[in-house]
């Protein structure tokens, strides 16, 4: 626009420090490169479509409207040692796993790297709360997202900005070899979180239809090579679905596969989605799985539960919402 390079710092800071949310709040700038700016620039910002909040522990589901009709889910999650959020990378997603609602309708379309920070902005906001903790666990393959991704995460981490610490952020991925040795390049030394959820690429085909893809010979080399190259200690994610993977033997081979890695396991009792028939392990079932972990000097934990009463699995709150309301056509702005 052949304005000066020190109009670029002020506007990264109205946007990633300041927060604003109309381009007439960036008062050190002139009138007439606001009207510019306006005149070819939107900014993003969602708005609350929904809002669940927990009486158990305070943690709050939202639903977020996006410019084109769309809506995502984020979640705010209160903790001792800080507050969490959940963000979505996708609208949808076509990953295609079993138990998880997300994906029953499939992929709209990838999210950019705005509409990923405005999750995070828009929830501290609205809590007037400081985030902590960063977890690409929503809607969508982060991965399948990649180059979006990995630009939200350089921005997040922007010490102009929120400068969140890489290793304040977690992305949860179902394995995508190529995706995860690349990501080990980048020099962000943020935590993978693999979702496992079988020790064997028959029961995992079953429940993922990605690893007909990609089989474990494939996806544990590259998250090893993820450990080697940053130092950073891999976390398997395990969700035990009753009757389906949660047996002593299952939790044997599990044990076998992992076997002397630095790594952490996330056991989660599956949440129920009625659209699929599985169901959630018994107690007694989850921490036999885990007893059996641990005698083989695998860390383990199970992962709290958190907003139990605000409707649990991932997706859900967007799938019920979706098939209640048509989608505004994409030239049409959501909000006025």
């Amino acid at each position: 626009m052949g304005e000066k390079p020190f109009r670029a710092k002020q506007i990264f800071s109205w946007l990633h420090e300041k927060q604003a949310e109309d381009v007439s709040e960036m008062t050190d700038l002139s009138k007439t490169l606001r009207e510019a700016l306006s005149d070819r620039f939107c900014l993003t910002v969602l708005k609350p479509v929904d809002v669940l909040v927990s009486k158990l522990d305070g943690t709050r589901k939202y639903l977020f409207g996006l410019a084109d009709g769309n809506v995502i889910e984020s979640v705010w999650m209160e903790y001792h040692h800080g507050n969490s959020v959940c963000i979505s990378t996708q609208a949808g997603c076509r990953m295609g796993c079993r138990f998880c609602a997300s994906t029953i309708d499939g992929l709209v379309r990838n999210l950019s790297p705005g509409e990923m920070l405005e999750q995070v902005y828009r929830m501290g906001r609205l809590t007037g709360k400081r985030v902590s903790n960063v977890v690409l666990m929503g809607s969508g393959e982060p991965l399948d997202n990649y180059g979006n991704v990995v630009r939200f995460i350089r921005l997040l981490t922007d010490k102009r900005g929120l400068g969140l610490s890489a290793r304040s952020i977690t992305i949860s991925t179902c394995g995508l070899p190529a995706e995860i040795r690349r990501l080990a390049g980048e020099g962000l030394p943020v935590t993978l979180a693999l979702s496992l959820h079988a020790p064997s690429d028959e029961k995992r085909r079953e429940l993922m239809p990605i690893a007909r893809k990609y089989s474990l010979e494939e996806v544990l080399p590259a998250c090893d090579y993820y450990f080697k190259q940053t130092g950073r200690r891999v976390s398997f994610e395990y969700s035990l679905v009753g009757g389906v993977n949660d047996t002593r033997e299952e939790a044997m081979a599990l044990s076998a596969l992992l076997g002397k890695r630095d790594c952490h396991v996330n056991l989660i009792p599956v949440n129920p989605v009625k659209e699929r028939k599985y169901v959630r392990s018994s107690r007694q079932a989850v921490a036999d799985f885990k007893n059996v972990l641990e005698k083989n000097e695998i860390n383990a934990t199970i992962r709290r539960e958190m907003g139990r009463d605000i409707n649990g699995a991932c997706g859900q709150l967007r799938r019920s919402y979706t098939h209640e309301h048509t989608y505004l056509p994409s030239d049409s702005p959501f909000f006025p």
